[in-house]
């Protein structure tokens, strides 16, 4: 029996990201255009944090988002740096996300003099046919059963991307 083409989830979008301010932002955004060819956008904060001295309007970050075969091609570029292992507590429903301590663990990347050595976080959003109808304007339906879960996502990672999920151990 075949399994029905509109319930088999896929990967929708990887987004790349960088926090910092000033100095920082800026080298994060040389880093994220280097390492995958796009250009980064800037991410302006919204709100007003007065622990962490943020206000609004302040550039607090900065992103690149890839799609399609780009997404995929990064995926297993950037896995090798975390030895191809992900917790299962970075997997939620609808994405999976991690870090990379540092840009230069990427097997094929070279220190970059102008950044030195930073990190990045990698978040990498899965998705059902069928979703827009949910996130669109005009006739917005219910889609609660278009969320891709975790054993989904789970087995996704194993078997295309060569994945080690790390569980964890269950307290009695």
């Amino acid at each position: 029996m075949k399994d029905n083409i509109m319930r088999i989830p896929r990967i929708e979008r990887v987004v790349l990201n960088v926090g910092g301010v000033a100095e920082k932002l800026d080298k994060g955004v040389i880093l994220l255009e280097k390492l995958t060819g796009k250009k980064a956008v800037r991410v302006v904060a919204r709100k007003r944090i007065p622990t962490w001295n943020v206000r609004p309007g302040l550039e607090v970050g900065t992103k690149v988002t890839l799609r399609g075969k780009e997404a995929e091609e990064i995926i297993k570029k950037i896995l090798p740096a975390i030895n191809n292992t992900i917790k299962e507590r970075q997997i939620r429903p609808n994405f999976v996300s991690f870090g990379i301590k540092e840009y230069i663990e990427i097997p094929g990347m070279e220190y970059i003099r102008e950044v030195g050595i930073m990190g990045f976080e990698a978040t990498i959003v899965f998705v059902r046919a069928g979703k827009r109808v949910g996130l669109r304007k005009i006739k917005m339906g219910k889609t609660r059963r278009q969320e891709v879960t975790i054993e989904e996502i789970t087995k996704i990672m194993e078997e295309k991307f060569e994945t080690k999920i790390l569980r964890r151990e269950k307290k009695q």
